[in-house]
């Protein structure tokens, strides 16, 4: 299916809508809390709290309230069709899953949180799959690049991840349990709360269910993850703070040939000082780890065996922000190092990364300026840097127009480098170039965010044959991305709405298949998002539909697009006690976004209903 008769026809719907917008909204004065729904505060898009359409980005917050009515068995249910993203799974519940922001690879989209890098050292990309969506307050996705603020793989933008945090009062428990379809089992508790300064977070949860087949034909692939979470923050009396976190996730998680063990953990510890009245200085001590255990079944091509292969990243971050009137300069450095370990061999199993970054952002109201710098030099890889330039002009009270060009680069990861016999150590970083244009209508009941851009990737790592006939990883392709999105929210009286409509073209410009496609991105996407409070009662429901891709570069191997329905509703039947109950793919769509080697197509779960019982604010 196509979301739109032609791609030409919905970017002109798209360009259309921004004068009809405009013109069906006089500026209204905003409540606060109208305000902070519609328009929320984020931090991820300039390292420093700006609301939505100050951020001078495209930006998504998919805030506590949200997160609670879905109530998602996986983070990339909720992301699925959100502004600008894309989801490619080999199944449901825990199976390998990709995140694509603006066309670009799971590799090219950060995954923070709570400002801790978490990820793959040896695949590149983060393992979405593996994060129990309870453990989350919010989420905030930051389309465009962000290698000047973050680094490297931050080419189509960064996804953080914020953990609750108590407050001052009395303890606040919370629990969950639940269950449903496929044998599903779900349990989660947590206590919040604080005293004299001092606040704090516990949280476990539980997810085990039998699963479904990831092919055709094939037996149901079971998952089980239980995952753990600790933050603790002291502020003393000078407004200095001090706090801790630690996550944890460990499971099993079988797929068509084998069984995985998984664990993924972000610890860190910081420091937080008032210099002086404008000056804030910050120090983080963290780790992130990524540890797989892969127990393969026999083959008729290679016996039963077990691999491991465990990384992870520990970094020291400093960070300075100065408040200089109504202007912010926020400056800082970044020592990070990268190790692996297992049964691979590598020739390098170590490399350091230092980096220095400063931002500047000035408010000369109507105008507003962004400009960022960074500098990375890397042990494997060498030197890059990036920077970025975002221009706001408020047209008036609620209208606000935005312009940006900025840089990023991708890593070549220790797989790229340095996998036994065919790994590339002269390798240059995938470098890019982005140019954006947005505007954004923010009124006292609902709002719109209208964003048109185009990236040029270069050097992008392809595995192609050498001459010596052995394939390898080389800097040998090119693409170009180019969009337009469209999204918008609104609360009225009771009732909640969110609305993205997304297209993208997606080429790659070298090679054999300069003019196809990118694989596995689709280029027409819409979601919609309904809720209602009646009283004690809540319902709601999301539509989702995705146009068709290839699965190969040829663009030869067509999935065909979808539509799925999920549906939702809650009942607060005593004092902090309620219940809610999820369907899923409640049409019973069958719907594929990747195929196997062999052709067949990865399967997704079909019709899935979900009941808990809740207890706690």
């Amino acid at each position: 299916m196509t979301i739109a008769h032609t791609s030409r026809g919905l970017a002109a719907f798209a360009l259309a809508a921004l004068p009809l917008a405009i013109a069906a909204a006089e500026p209204q004065p905003e409540t606060a809390a109208e305000a902070t729904r519609l328009n929320p505060m984020v931090v991820t898009a300039a390292l420093a709290p700006r609301t939505a359409n100050e951020s001078l980005a495209s930006v998504t917050l998919l805030d506590e309230a949200t997160l609670r009515r879905q109530d998602p068995t996986s983070l990339t249910d909720l992301f699925r069709g959100q502004p600008g993203v894309d989801v490619v799974t080999n199944g449901s519940f825990g199976k390998s899953s990709s995140v694509y922001l603006r066309g670009t690879g799971n590799e090219s989209a950060a995954l923070m949180i709570d400002g801790i890098r978490l990820r793959s050292a040896t695949a590149g990309g983060a393992a979405w799959h593996y994060l129990d969506p309870r453990m989350f307050q919010r989420a905030e996705i930051v389309r465009g690049p962000r290698g000047s603020l973050y680094g490297a793989d931050a080419v189509g933008g960064v996804v953080q991840l914020f953990t609750p945090e108590g407050e001052e009062g009395d303890p606040q428990p919370r629990v969950s349990v639940g269950g449903g379809s496929f044998n599903t089992q779900r349990y989660s508790a947590s206590m919040a709360g604080g005293s004299g300064g001092t606040r704090y977070y516990v949280a476990g949860s539980r997810f085990d269910t039998d699963g479904t087949p990831v092919r055709e034909g094939g037996d149901d692939k079971g998952y089980d993850n239980t995952s753990g979470l600790v933050r603790l923050a002291h502020t003393f009396e000078n407004d200095a703070e001090l706090g801790v976190l630690a996550l944890r996730a460990r499971g099993s998680n079988e797929y068509d040939g084998g069984e995985m063990d998984f664990v993924q953990q972000v610890a860190g510890v910081y420091g937080e000082i008032p210099v002086s009245e404008m000056w804030r200085s910050r120090l983080t001590l963290s780790e992130s780890r990524d540890e797989l255990d892969n127990h393969q079944e026999a083959t008729q091509w290679e016996p039963a065996g077990t691999s491991v292969l465990d990384t992870r990243t520990r970094t020291v971050r400093w960070q300075n922000t100065l408040s200089l009137g109504f202007h912010e300069l926020v400056a800082g450095a970044e020592y990070s190092e990268d190790k692996v370990s297992g049964t691979t061999d590598f020739d390098v199993d170590s490399r350091d990364n230092m980096a220095v970054f400063a931002q500047g952002l000035l408010d000369l109201a109507p105008f507003a300026v962004q400009a960022s710098l960074r500098y990375d030099d890397n042990e494997a890889y060498g030197e890059e840097v990036t920077g970025s330039l975002a221009l706001g002009y408020d047209l008036d009270g609620s209208h606000t127009l935005r312009a940006s060009v900025g840089t990023a680069f991708r890593a070549p990861t220790f797989n790229d480098l340095y996998w036994p016999d065919s790994g590339n150590p002269q390798l240059a970083p995938e470098t890019s170039e982005t140019v954006e244009l947005g505007v954004r209508g923010q009124y006292q009941r609902w709002y719109w965010d209208l964003a048109a851009y185009q990236t040029d990737l270069d050097d992008m790592i392809a595995w192609a044959p050498t001459d010596s006939g052995l394939w390898a990883p080389q800097n040998i392709d090119k693409a170009r991305l180019r969009g337009v999105e469209l999204s918008g929210g609104a609360e009225v009286d009771d009732w909640s709405l969110a609305a993205a409509l997304m297209y993208i073209d997606p080429e790659n410009r070298s090679g054999i298949n300069a003019g196809n496609r990118i694989q596995r991105r689709a280029s027409q996407s819409l979601r919609l998002d309904i809720d209602r409070e009646l009283g004690d009662w809540s319902l709601g429901g999301s539509w989702i539909a995705q146009s068709y891709r290839y699965d190969d570069a040829a663009n030869q191997q067509r999935l065909p697009g979808f539509g799925l329905v999920n549906l939702r509703a809650g009942w607060q039947f005593a004092p902090l006690w309620s219940a809610r109950l999820t369907v899923e793919n409640a049409l019973d769509k069958e719907y594929a976004t990747a195929r196997f080697f062999d052709g067949d197509d990865y399967l997704n779960a079909g019709r899935a209903a979900f009941v808990s019982l809740h207890f706690g604010q």
